[in-house]
């Protein structure tokens, strides 16, 4: 329904008088930005007291499993009540067929174990996907064509799922936009007697040019040598086609839609909130955040202000959750 405005003609009407003294900004501000709407996405290594720099990240650190227990108890001191976990897998482990992503003993596994003994009531939320542990960073098993192969790819997923939910996983959150996988690994879940197992579906999964510090974070940027992800990530140019994609993963059993990357797709986030109504998360993706960090290194940008500027259009669109690189400091500026 178009927008009709109830306002009367100035100067009757003065938009600015809400806007002349701070307490009456305050009283009718629309939205508003919570520790509570943060989760702080991680990357896990192999070892003990590992501590590695992602030089297109600055700031950001690949953690060994000991430090990420130590980072979770600052986590919960400061109210985030998420963590997603997202494993750096050593090349050796990596194999055609991602046998890796299932194992029990397995990085992401032993890490989801040692955050929920160490802090349970912190959130842990594992990324369901096949490109940390595919030789050639793809999402998927793929044929002799190099086309990931949707069925045979969610057969590892569901294994992978089932893992994670073992483990202790909160949330597992299938990140590789097959078509199908969010019924596939909710019937796994239901019949492993993990009932309360949230999956959080990446069902408007963009095929973007803004992930590329991730791989580099998490060492699939030289496996994909290149390529593409456009047979399964979503084309930029679409927005009716997220609206499609989400709904049929709530009608699979999704409990929450993420919308990834985030401030470029703004617009997806108010449509997937506002048309289905369903718990909708968004990711301020690798990519974003270098950007801000460029931006805020050479003094172009305040730092603070416009990093809470940038996750408050995420409520105001529609989010009920933020992946953001900036939790912990965002977390301490809104103390």
């Amino acid at each position: 329904m178009p927008f009709e405005s109830t306002r009367g003609a100035f100067p009757g009407t003065r938009m600015r008088r809400l806007r002349a003294s701070n307490f009456a900004r305050r009283l009718v501000r629309e939205n508003a930005l919570s520790p509570n709407d943060l989760i702080y996405p991680v990357f896990v290594v192999e070892g003990e007291n590992q501590r590695e720099a992602v030089p297109s990240m600055p700031g950001v650190e690949r953690l060994s499993i000991d430090l990420l227990v130590e980072l979770a108890a600052d986590m919960v001191d400061l109210g985030i009540p998420a963590i997603a976990l997202f494993p750096v897998v050593p090349i050796e482990k990596k194999s055609l067929l991602a046998e890796e992503a299932f194992n029990t003993d397995g990085l992401a596994q032993r890490a989801v174990r040692a955050l929920k003994q160490a802090q349970p009531e912190l959130g842990v939320i594992t990324d369901v996907a096949l490109d940390p542990f595919t030789t050639h960073g793809q999402d998927g098993i793929i044929d002799t064509q190099g086309y990931v192969l949707n069925d045979r790819t969610t057969e590892v997923l569901m294994q992978q799922a089932a893992s994670h939910a073992a483990a202790g996983a909160d949330v597992v959150a299938p990140s590789d936009m097959m078509d199908g996988r969010i019924g596939a690994i909710r019937d796994v879940l239901e019949d492993a007697g993990h009932v309360n197992t949230l999956i959080m579906s990446y069902a408007a999964k963009y095929a973007s040019s803004y992930y590329g510090p991730f791989r580099d974070a998490v060492g699939s940027a030289g496996n994909i040598k290149g390529g593409n992800k456009f047979s399964y990530q979503m084309d930029p140019a679409n927005s009716d086609e997220a609206l499609h994609e989400c709904a049929l993963d709530l009608g699979e059993g999704a409990d929450i839609i993420m919308v990834k990357p985030g401030m470029p797709y703004l617009d997806i986030v108010r449509r997937v909130s506002e048309e289905l109504k369903a718990p909708t998360f968004a990711y301020q993706v690798s990519g974003e955040y270098a950007m801000h960090m460029a931006a805020f290194e050479n003094g172009w940008l305040p730092r603070e202000a416009v990093m809470l500027e940038s996750l408050m259009s995420f409520k105001r669109a529609g989010c009920a959750g933020i992946l953001t690189y900036f939790a912990l400091d965002a977390a301490r500026a809104l103390q």
